[in-house]
């Protein structure tokens, strides 16, 4: 079976790109509308804005989760890197959070709690968290190996 590897949406990402672009267009326009022998102090301020957006994409890159085989691995960081590795049979509990803003765009939380820790972990802002949710707790290894759903002989 090939890993899968998820990621945090870009859905938020692209709508923040999206915004800032037309708030710089109308910033433009206002611009050469209405001070035109101003400097550009406008669209300059409304360029800054930028910044909001493309730090939401460099924090989503920074996320990966790699489902391979019985195990869920969960990386974070640029430069320095943290990894935290589950075993898919050793989960307990799954989670899904949605905020009303993360249900309109389809995506959500995924909290996992496994045996004999106290602590939570939870992936941010996954496309289809229901469906994902679904193959953690059921074992992503049965979805995927054999057809019939009912996994590996001697399980």
């Amino acid at each position: 079976m090939a890993d899968v590897v998820l990621r945090p949406s870009l859905k938020f990402v692209k709508f923040g790109y999206l915004t800032i672009l037309l708030i710089f267009g109308a910033a433009f326009w206002a611009h050469y509308a209405y001070l035109r022998d101003q400097p550009p102090w406008l669209p300059a301020v409304a360029a800054l804005l930028l910044i909001w957006p493309l730090n939401r994409h460099a924090r989503r890159q920074f996320i990966k989760v790699t489902i391979e085989g019985e195990k869920l691995r969960y990386e974070t960081g640029w430069l320095s890197k943290s990894t935290r590795i589950i075993q898919l049979p050793k989960v307990q509990d799954v989670r899904v959070n949605q905020t009303v803003v993360q249900r309109m765009f389809g995506v959500g939380d995924v909290a996992i709690e496994t045996a004999g820790e106290a602590s939570r972990l939870t992936v941010p802002n996954l496309d289809q968290p229901q469906v994902v949710a679904n193959q953690i707790l059921d074992g992503f290894h049965k979805n995927n190996t054999d057809p019939s759903g009912h996994g590996s002989p001697g399980q």
